[in-house]
């Protein structure tokens, strides 16, 4: 690192003493984020802003779920609030299932036309407690395992609600269609949501009367699980003290930190969301400790009394905001905890994806000095915060209470603080039926006030590192990518680390296990980990080990008896064996080949592979004999449905097989290597003339006229693996050139959508940075105007500013491919 700042000073970039970077000389990211990473720990620990400006919306889960948080800022006794929203609380009139009990009448055959009006008869209906769907869904009491299901819930009001603002939550998978009094309010088509929160329009606002109100609702299961389940509320009259906002100037987005800077009347706001994820510190990058931290500075030279406020919902310690919780507060070693948890903690109780952790817990927590604390009632402590700029100090237990924290900065022109956010989870992982404790404790003798201790301490040392890291990074990214490639691996790295967590197994293992986010909460998945491990690959090859190590123990302890890899170790958090429905033999045996041949490329020796000899040696075999032409069977992009002859699964079959001949030789096995390496290549000229299509390479071998992105065959390039010609690579770079959209270049000839990281490992393959930026521009474009505010989806429309699916994955590691070419051709 000293030698690249000292060339950067020398030819006159910026001046500088050392290494030292100074915040004014950030490379500042134009990118406008889809979503802006605010507190990154883990797939549960996870908080987003999902609009322009930090105060537009309340802060957010990566799910969507809301994780409110707030700040203020008191400058001479007027507050401005720069994040989060003050929501009037909302008062249940017919609460959802998990809320309140409730009854409705349903039937699994398509009943009579006007089902939806109040005035139909429904006797005949059958009648169960809600929700409804499959038992793997969300407090389901009534089983729902067909296809189709209708519901009606009547609902007698006893108030009068005219003029009230009223709102519908409703949770479904698949399809949902609801009326209100027989008028449509809501018609998802095919989507899959929870705790859905909208304002009931006006026209139907008016029909809830006092009397009967009917609530119906159609849901259709396409596949997989099945929910219905939906409640009515009003806002809460109560005064509101926030309404005042700041005026953000700037959002700026590094690979370490999210800035922001606001105008708060006569002073500037300058606040950083920091999560120290630096990967040659294992017991860093897995400490559950992030900062927020802020500078104020007079803008007219005159000195204010300015006061910060940070307020935190239980929802951070929840998997749903209505379970029972307490919070309370302490001191310790001259800090203020704030805790939050639920009652009930059922520690590693629940598996799947769209859920946040309920067991462990949150924690707020600032220096003692100048700061004040209180928990309770979260518009009694603004209201105090607003009148007095201090909290009133009482942080005994209470039930369903918020956490606030208040710091004077006296009267002054210049003052900077701090507070720190995180989580304990007391155990992560349950791995083949032990329960693991995260990694920074993972002998059990640490307190998570010694990991907050240390956190605060090293602040200064810690800013000061990420700062130059992420100078760094934005430098190497943009020489051998360009300006907008840069600025997208800057928005992806904290998004791909987020997405794991850091374990150690119990025979001594380093683990790095993933949730598959947003798909089907798999853990450990091998598709998930190939199309993320460059981001590891280039910065710690040790964590690239431990995207692998599960899979190998699952297969050399006998516990996964097939030929190939497994998909999977089980559904987040419980790794205990496969639950994916299909085994993805090709895929799979393909990716551990390839990583474990990738990760010799960078430690420059094969002893890991070593290690695992006899397993890769196996899958290997099965690769020589089932790889040219693959049955029909899945691939990572199963999403977009799987046949037989895959070309480009075909290309994964014959990079797994050449990596084994790679690992071979490095091994010193020669005649192995010859066997293996020969065998590669002779498969890649049959590939060449049972794929070609004149100027490009087929989507499957028996379709002429269609075609695929063959991102497969990066490894060919970057590993000089010399299976395939160049020219293979070139004829398909000429041909997608001809193919791209507005937003990017479609994943194949079937739809016009596309996977983001799959572009860049396609782009990788052009032997130019110029053609390679012609496929990144589309790619930026997309993730710079899409109207969908989620944490950064790989999986896209190329030909209109929305998403097809996928948010928040690690994915994204992937967009590290072009620097990791980079990196093993020097």
């Amino acid at each position: 690192m000293k030698k690249l700042l000292y060339l950067l000073c020398a030819v006159g970039l910026f001046s500088c003493s050392e290494s030292k970077i100074k915040q004014t000389e950030i490379i500042k990211n134009d990118l406008r984020a889809p979503a802006y990473p605010l507190v990154t720990i883990d797939p549960y620990t996870s908080a987003w802003s999902m609009t322009n400006n930090l105060y537009d919306d309340q802060v957010k889960h990566w799910t969507g779920k809301e994780f409110p948080l707030i700040g203020v800022i008191r400058v001479d006794g007027k507050v401005y609030r720069f994040m989060g929203v003050e929501k009037p609380p909302m008062r249940t009139i017919a609460g959802m299932s998990m809320a309140k009990a409730w009854n409705g009448k349903y039937t699994f055959n398509k009943p009579a036309t006007d089902w939806e009006k109040p005035s139909f008869t429904d006797t005949q209906w059958k009648e169960g407690p809600a929700a409804f769907g499959t038992k793997d869904e969300v407090n389901v009491n009534t089983p729902w395992e067909t296809k189709d299901i209708w519901v009606r819930r009547t609902i007698e009001i006893n108030e009068d609600l005219s003029g009230k603002k009223l709102y519908l939550e409703y949770s479904h998978d698949d399809n949902f269609e609801l009326y209100i009094n027989g008028i449509e309010v809501v018609n998802t088509g095919y989507a899959w949501n929870k705790n859905v929160v909208i304002p009931i329009p006006e026209e139907v606002a008016k029909t809830i009367t006092q009397g009967i109100t009917v609530i119906a609702a159609h849901g259709h299961n396409q596949t997989g699980g099945a929910l219905v389940d939906f409640g009515l509320y009003a806002e809460d009259e109560i005064e509101t003290f926030l309404t005042a906002t700041a005026a953000q100037k700037s959002a700026d987005v590094q690979a370490t930190h999210t800035r922001y800077v606001f105008d708060c009347g006569s002073v500037e706001l300058n606040l950083s969301f920091l999560a120290p994820l630096l990967m040659d510190d294992l017991n860093l990058v897995s400490r559950p400790v992030n900062y927020i931290s802020y500078d104020v500075t007079s803008l007219d030279g005159k000195a204010h009394d300015v006061e910060m406020y940070f307020e935190a919902a239980p929802n951070w310690a929840l998997d749903f905001p209505v379970q029972a919780n307490k919070g309370e507060g302490y001191e310790k070693d001259n800090l203020i905890f704030l805790k939050s948890g639920s009652v009930e903690q059922n520690i590693l109780g629940k598996s799947g994806d769209d859920i946040r952790i309920d067991w462990g817990y949150f924690y707020l927590c600032g220096e003692k000095g100048n700061t004040t604390s209180s928990v309770g009632d979260a518009y009694k402590m603004r209201a105090e915060f607003v009148k007095n700029g201090t909290l009133s100090g009482d942080i005994s237990s209470k039930d369903n209470a918020n956490l606030a924290l208040a710091q004077s900065l006296g009267k002054t022109k210049s003052a900077s603080g701090k507070v720190l956010i995180g989580y304990d989870d007391i155990y992560s992982i349950q791995y083949f039926g032990e329960n693991l404790k995260p990694y920074w404790n993972k002998k059990g003798d640490k307190t998570i006030e010694q990991a907050f201790v240390e956190a605060n301490n090293e602040f200064a040392k810690l800013s000061e590192a990420c700062s130059t890291f992420d100078y760094q990074l934005m430098t190497e990214a943009a020489a051998v990518g360009g300006k907008e490639y840069a600025e997208l691996c800057a928005l992806a790295y904290r998004q791909a680390i987020a997405a794991h967590k850091v374990v150690e197994a119990p025979n001594g293992d380093l683990l790095f296990l993933s949730k598959e986010n947003n798909s089907n909460g798999s853990i450990g998945t091998v598709d998930v980990t190939y199309p993320s491990a460059p981001l590891f690959l280039y910065y710690n090859p040790e964590l690239a080990k431990a995207l692998l190590n599960h899979i190998f123990y699952y297969s050399e302890s006998g516990k996964w008896a097939k030929p190939f890899p497994a998909h999977d170790i089980g559904t987040y958090p419980l790794g205990n064996g496969q639950t994916y429905g299909g085994d993805m033999p090709v895929e799979e045996g393909g990716n551990m080949l390839t990583l474990t041949a990738a990760i010799a490329a960078v430690e420059g020796n094969a002893k890991y592979a070593e290690k695992h000899w006899e397993v890769l040696t196996i899958w290997t075999d099965y690769l020589v004999e089932k790889g040219l032409d693959p049955e029909n069977q899945l691939c990572t992009d199963d999403f977009a449905g799987h046949f037989a002859h895959n070309v480009n699964l075909s290309a994964k079959a014959i990079m797994g097989i050449a990596s084994y001949g790679y690992l071979a030789d490095k091994l010193g096995k020669k005649d192995v290597a010859e066997k293996y390496t020969n065998k590669a290549k002779e498969m890649a000229e049959q590939w060449m003339k049972m794929a070609d299509d004149g100027d490009h390479y087929r989507l499957t071998f028996d379709q002429p006229g269609t075609w695929s992105q063959k991102y497969n065959i990066i490894w060919n390039k970057i590993m000089d693996l010399n299976i395939f010609p160049d020219s293979v690579a070139q004829k398909e770079i000429a041909f997608y050139l001809t193919k791209q959209n507005e937003y990017g270049l479609p994943l194949d000839s079937r739809k016009n959508y596309t996977k983001s990281d799959w572009i860049i490992w396609t782009a990788t393959l052009a032997d130019d940075q110029e053609t390679f930026k012609k496929f990144i521009s589309p790619l930026y474009k997309f993730m710079n105007e899409t109207t969908d505010r989620v944490p950064m989806s790989d999986w896209y429309n190329t030909d209109s500013k929305t998403h097809v699916g996928f948010k928040a994955r690690s994915v994204v590691g992937g967009y590290y491919m072009k620097m990791l070419e980079n990196k093993l051709k020097k």
